[in-house]
């Protein structure tokens, strides 16, 4: 499994546990599912940018 999918597994998980906490503190479902979809977008955003490799360091040329 790359780190990739293990970061967004994680993230998926912390997304779940904060939705239903939000529930069971009596939160709107509207503004739940929007938080949802925001955490959601930055956990993909992140992921991408923790993940990706990096490019290699090229010599400036003479």
């Amino acid at each position: 499994m790359s780190s990739f999918s293990t970061y967004l597994i994680g993230f998926f998980i912390l997304v779940i546990g904060l939705a239903i906490g939000a529930y069971l503190l009596g939160a709107p479902p509207m503004w739940i599912g929007v938080g949802v979809i925001v955490a959601i977008g930055l956990g993909i955003l992140m992921a991408t940018s923790r993940t990706k490799p990096r490019d290699p360091q090229v010599p400036p040329s003479a």
